[in-house]
């Protein structure tokens, strides 16, 4: 009778033993899941910056560059100086009109009588890649390569390196255009920026009514 009972104990013992150990999950730790916890900032910081698309769009520290030149600015004696033999007045001249939509650049003579005319259209680009600085800067390029190989231009018996520029709006091609000049092997002797600015501007809407 004993041994019966104790066999029974036995057996309901085993039973419940087996019922723990299915019940008991394993956790397991993988290297792969762990990871260090890094700051956000030293994370943000290590990356590299970001990408503008083409060359000569960061911005361009105009202190410095005046504390280096005394010359920046003109005087009453510029128009008769003299770059690589040719008076500051008789200079050809680079016209850029930018716009967010497209780049127009017109290469005229100091009288400003046009010889030469390119646009991001003219290069192929379409709808909304005329837009954009790197249109700009491969139509500077082109134009500037017939400045300098004198293709197209006849004004003189060799080709044009002395260059003086006008940008005139707002848009993503300012600064792209001036550096596909300069790529083009142009050398640059002054750039004006003739913006129209208004001083008397349309009125603006009436607010919405809410």
């Amino acid at each position: 009778m004993l041994r019966n009972q104790l066999h029974v104990i036995v057996k309901d013992l085993l039973c419940i033993d087996k019922s723990i150990c299915n019940n008991i999950r394993n956790i397991t730790v993988s290297a792969q899941r762990c990871r260090d916890v890094v700051d956000r900032k030293e994370m943000l910081r290590s990356l590299p910056a970001a990408d503008e698309g083409a060359a000569g769009e960061k911005a361009v520290d105009v202190d410095a560059s005046i504390q280096k030149r005394i010359d920046t600015f003109p005087t009453a004696d510029t128009p008769n100086k003299l770059f690589k033999g040719i008076p500051f007045k008789d200079l050809p001249i680079f016209n850029i009109r930018v716009s967010p939509n497209n780049t127009i650049i017109n290469f005229t003579d100091a009288k400003g009588f046009p010889k030469l005319i390119r646009s991001c259209g003219i290069e192929g680009f379409k709808n909304t890649r005329k837009g954009t600085n790197i249109a700009a800067q491969a139509t500077a390029i082109t134009i500037g390569t017939y400045t300098t190989a004198n293709v197209l231009i006849r004004c003189s018996k060799r080709g044009i390196k002395t260059v003086r520029v006008r940008v005139q709006g707002l848009g993503p091609g300012r600064m792209s255009s001036i550096k596909g000049l300069q790529m083009a092997g142009l050398e640059i002797v002054s750039i004006t920026d003739n913006t129209k600015v208004s001083w008397n501007p349309p009125r603006p809407r009436k607010q919405k009514k809410l």
